[in-house]
Formats: C-alpha cells, structure tokens, sequence
C-alpha cells in the first residue's frame, strides 16, 4: 500500500473534471481532502501532481497549489522527486478526536432547540436531505460537504466563533479511510438518515437522547476507519 503510486491509471469518484467556475485550486483541494478522507486515497498512497492533473483535466499549477495546500494541513508530504504521499493517521489518534468532538459537539447540539426557530427548521432540514441523497447516491465528496456545512452551520448559532474553528479542524484530521468502501451500503444511508434525527431531537428538546445519538453518530467514524490502517496504530 504504501509503495502504491496513484494518478495516472486510477480513477476514483471523488477525482474527475472540476467546474471552471469556481475556484480550480479550491476545488481540487476539497476534491483531493474527500478522496483522502474517506479512503479513496489510501495512506501512503504517492500522489503525483501530473497524474492529477491529467484527472481533473486542468494544468499542473492549480493541482501544485492544492497539493501545497493538503500540505500545510498535514494530509500529505512532499517526497523529492517524486510527488506527494498521503499521510496516516493512527487508530488511536483518531480515538482522541472522536473523543474530543464528542464532549463538543453533543452537549452544544443540545442546546440549540431554544435557539433553531420553526422558520428556519426547513434550512436544515434540505440540508439533511442532501446528505441522505448523497450517501444513497455514493457521492462521497458531496457528502463529506454537506455533512461539513450541517454540522458546522449548527454548532455555529452557538454564536462560539473559536469552537467552530475548533471543530472545523477536528474534522480536517479526521481519517474514514474505510469510507470508500461503505459506497451503497445500507450503513452509509443509515449515517445520512442520523442528521434528521437529529434535528426530530432538537425539535423536541430530548437533550439526553440527542447526546447518545451524537456518541452513537461519531462512532461510525471508528467503524469506518477499515483494516488497512490497523498497522499504523
């Protein structure tokens, strides 16, 4: 695995041509995060900046950018000569991060039924939606997004700028590298279908219920890191 080079054969569902309309660098940024997030791309994997390019149908410059950019967030290491390897993250690393974002996250989810209004329930509630269509479609760089932009927009009417930055940088270090395997599973739609039930918690104020949820929710995140990884742990 970690002798594998990726980027001129392969093709993943998270890597292809990218909408010129936005931002090329940003958009492979998150593109390339996604893959590596969820296994796509698999720790030690040897990314080369031509082989990416040549994926997403742009130049090598936006692809160097990116890849600069993974870098300083330490999802990969530049290798002289050769390109980019995708950086481990052991079992017990990601163990403190779930444990971290679970003190978090849950007791703050538990408090928004006194701040959400009815008015601005159906905002989230579309949100849940798309996550659930993406898990049950296999898009896993659409999922990760929204499932980003739900948990965060969330933890964010808590008005605590520092504790979404906080949790925002949880997430960038978290692995599911098991993920891409979960692709049309009955486990990965159940997952997405957890951010309405969250939301029916809120609603009814069940503080206790949806802090076991929340516990029950991040735990996939164990279930999904795949025995690949087991070796760096």
């Amino acid at each position: 695995m970690c002798g594998t080079t990726l980027g001129d054969t392969m093709n993943f569902s998270s890597i292809g041509k990218v909408d010129k309309v936005a931002s090329l660098r940003e958009r492979i940024r998150e593109s390339l995060a996604a893959a590596i997030v969820s296994g796509e791309l698999a720790p030690g994997a040897m990314v080369t900046v031509p082989g990416m390019a040549a994926e997403f149908e742009v130049s090598a410059t936006p692809v160097r950018e990116a890849m600069l950019d993974l870098e300083q967030r330490g999802f990969v290491k530049s290798v002289a000569n050769k390109g980019f390897r995708v950086t481990e993250v052991s079992r017990k690393d990601l163990q403190e991060i779930i444990e971290i974002r679970t003190l978090l996250e849950g007791p703050i989810m538990a408090t928004l039924s006194s701040v959400i209004t009815a008015d601005e329930m159906p905002k989230w509630r579309h949100l849940a939606d798309l996550i659930s269509e993406h898990a049950d479609a296999g898009n896993l760089t659409e999922f990760l997004d929204a499932d980003r932009e739900f948990h965060l927009g969330l933890i964010g009417l808590h008005g605590n700028r520092r504790l979404v930055d906080i949790v925002k940088e949880l997430r960038s270090q978290t692995r599911m590298v098991g993920l891409a395997k979960m692709t049309n599973t009955p486990e990965l739609s159940k997952s997405g279908r957890e951010h309405h039930e969250m939301l029916d918690l809120i609603e009814s104020g069940d503080a206790s219920a949806l802090r076991s949820l929340m516990a029950s929710h991040f735990a996939h995140v164990l279930a999904w890191w795949g025995p690949e990884s087991e070796t760096s742990a």
